[in-house]
């Protein structure tokens, strides 16, 4: 499912317009995304948070190479799935 298909969909199980659900989508990656910034985690009970993890700098090897790199350290977001999410997965 791409972007377009879920504002759809939104659109359709919300019952309002695709205008209007685009707006609620854009503003909810817009908030996530600040609030990842701050270093805040956000967190939809039942369905999963989102937070920040640090990556500790490492060194690594250039495959085509074969030489190793120095990789530096970076923050990277992630998703973890609440537990209602999963259940209703399996």
């Amino acid at each position: 499912m791409n972007k377009t298909e879920l504002i759809d969909a939104i659109a359709k199980k919300a019952e309002i317009s695709k205008k209007d659900a685009e707006k609620a989508l854009k503003a909810f990656t817009e908030t996530v995304t600040a609030q990842l910034k701050k270093g805040d985690k956000v967190t939809l009970v039942g369905f999963g948070t989102f937070e920040v993890v640090k990556r500790a700098a490492r060194k690594g090897i250039n495959p085509r190479t074969k030489e190793s790199i120095k990789i530096k350290a970076s923050k990277a977001p992630k998703f973890k799935a609440g537990k209602a999410l999963k259940d209703a997965i399996n």
